[in-house]
């Protein structure tokens, strides 16, 4: 899912305005109005809904719609169409008092989503993308048109990737993730409008304190796109949203003066972009834990799985590695390079205002929803994969037979299964154990599957999951605990869900293989690793360093010979 345009060639995407503008256009409109309240926009622009604010009930949302335009030839005639039905909305505002819209212009060529992201030449915030590891299939929209305006018959669409600027409503607060705040985003989402999704990510424990670099996650992060751009298999669309509640202080009017100031700063020119980048060279780098206090950790931990009086069978110790560099790191750029790695992995990026990014490339799937239906996957243990096709063999034979492998594997699915089987009413594993093959590792693996009684059972498979023995432990209380007594460190949302919630259907990986990346934090690396029975400190280091390779591949790691070249300078 981490394909974008089939064309190995750049292509540019000129803009293609209409000539002769009247002055009440959609975008000379929308720039006049920004002239003339330039501050209220502002406004408008960097404090957007929070859906979770206020003392309201939730009472449902007054309507939720979906419109789709004739589609356009190109990105530029696709938005300039999307202003002019901005401007038409504006004109006859509907008559509710809540509600989300979404307006829809398809594009007939296949644009990389990311491709698309990373032309914004502003960097508005905040910003999120979401590629899933397999193609999910959209169902089909109803009134969507042809080139000659005509409506025509939709077929099912394979979507690919997301990107979003803005958000037409945010979900956040610093309380841990409830059944409330999760009924507050549901009240957005509708079966009938499959594309409007709220695109997020939840901490890995929201008990700990948040440290200053994860401070505007808050313990969750959820966001409908403002301004969104979708890649399908052999075509794109751009879409804008917009969101009100007058009971929360948001009208339509305010939602689409916000939504004329950002489609303002959006650029129609699409670049297509390759991963190719020159190496950053690394001035500092440390890790958290070092060498010393993770032998310290990880023999604190055998000592507890090994004593007589502990239930605790395994426990996931992490690592974060702050990587300072001569020039600032762009992440999308980073994530973009990642995507050569994207074989049966999910691509993320989350950036909400004035804060890092947190982008990632995980191969674990937490679970996928389609109404009654669910699935997750247990997947633990690890293996660097072979130079040749022997080693390769042999390496995969070793992890399918190491015994404490398997201890290490068999905990993650058994505890999958059980709490699956409290919300189902029915499981099932296929196939039992199976290796899963990634670009530099391999993993042992399973499939789970279940039929979820309601559909409202989804926040409590998203709390039960949550988390996993594979980035936890076993029992998962008595791991947390000590993980929080051990770790010096934040993790934030690394380890914790990131995905999205629809109407119909939600998708959440777990946030492993990834990197928070910004200004005054450089890019902080995060790894971890299951210590059970048998476990080796040395040999746990050592695939800490094999999974954050991904990373550390794209820097230049000659940086102590030119810091101290400097510092002798200086003195």
């Amino acid at each position: 899912m981490a394909s974008s345009a089939s064309n190995s060639f750049i292509a540019r995407y000129m803009d293609i305005e209409p000539a002769n503008h009247s002055s009440s256009s959609p975008t000379t409109a929308a720039k006049q109005a920004i002239r003339f309240a330039n501050h209220k926009y502002q406004e408008f622009g960097s404090l957007s809904m929070n859906g979770c604010g206020g003392d309201h009930p939730i009472t449902p949302i007054a309507t939720i719609e979906t419109r789709t335009y004739p589609e356009a030839v190109t990105p530029a005639m696709a938005t300039h169409r999307l202003n002019s039905a901005i401007f038409d909305l504006k004109s006859n505002p509907p008559p509710f008092d809540s509600g989300i819209i979404r307006l829809q212009v398809p594009i007939q060529q296949q644009i990389g989503a990311l491709d698309w992201l990373r032309s914004q030449t502003q960097t508005l915030l905040p910003r999120c993308f979401f590629s899933g590891r397999d193609s999910s299939t959209v169902p089909q929209i109803d009134h969507l048109y042809n080139g000659n305006g005509h409506a025509e018959q939709n077929h099912e669409q394979k979507l690919i990737s997301v990107a979003g600027l803005g958000s037409a409503v945010f979900f956040h607060n610093l309380d841990p993730f409830s059944l409330d705040h999760w009924r507050s985003i549901k009240r957005f989402l509708s079966k009938k409008s499959p594309l409007i999704r709220a695109y997020g990510a939840i901490r890995f424990d929201a008990r700990s304190n948040i440290s200053y670099e994860w401070k505007a996650f808050g313990s969750f992060y959820f966001m409908v796109p403002q301004v969104e751009f979708d890649e399908f298999e052999g075509n794109s669309m751009i879409a804008a949203t917009i969101a009100w509640d007058n009971d929360l202080s948001r009208t339509c009017r305010e939602a689409i003066v916000a939504l004329e100031a950002t489609m303002c700063q959006v650029s129609s020119t699409v670049q297509r972009l390759n991963g190719d980048t020159p190496l950053t060279v690394v001035l500092h780098q440390t890790h958290v834990p070092n060498k010393t206090y993770w032998d310290s950790a990880v023999k604190r931990a055998l000592d507890k799985i090994n004593g007589k009086s502990s239930s605790l069978v395994k426990v996931v110790l992490a690592r974060s590695s702050r990587i300072l560099t001569t020039s600032e790191i762009d992440p999308l750029m980073w994530l973009t390079c990642l995507q050569v790695e994207g074989d049966n992995a999910y691509q993320f990026c989350l950036q909400p205002p004035e804060s890092p990014a947190f982008i990632g490339n995980t191969p674990e799937r937490l679970f996928y929803r389609h109404r009654l239906s669910i699935c997750s996957e247990a997947l633990a243990a690890t293996r660097a994969r072979g130079r040749s096709e022997s080693l390769d063999l042999q390496a995969g034979l070793d992890l399918l037979s190491s015994p404490k492998d398997h201890r290490e594997f068999a905990v993650v699915r058994e505890c999958i299964r059980r709490k699956l089987e409290t919300v189902c009413s029915s499981t099932v594993i296929e196939p039992k154990k199976a290796l899963r093959k990634l670009r530099r590792v391999q993993h042992l693996y399973a499939r789970l599957t279940g039929t979820l009684r309601k559909e409202d059972d989804e926040f409590q498979i998203l709390s039960s999951l949550h988390p996993t023995p594979a980035v936890c432990g076993h029992p998962m209380e008595e791991a947390r605990v000590l993980i929080s007594e051990t770790e010096m460190f934040d993790r934030g949302m690394y380890a914790g869900p990131v995905g999205w919630f629809g109407g119909s259907e939600s998708e959440f990986a777990v946030g492993i293989r990834s990197a928070l990346v910004g200004k005054g934090v450089g890019a902080l690396l995060y790894a971890g690793t299951g210590i059970v029975d048998g476990s080796n400190s040395a040999l746990e280091w050592q695939e800490l360093d094999l999974k954050t390779s991904q990373f550390t591949k794209l820097m230049n790691f000659e940086a102590p010979l030119i810091a101290a070249i400097r510092e002798k300078i200086e003195l």
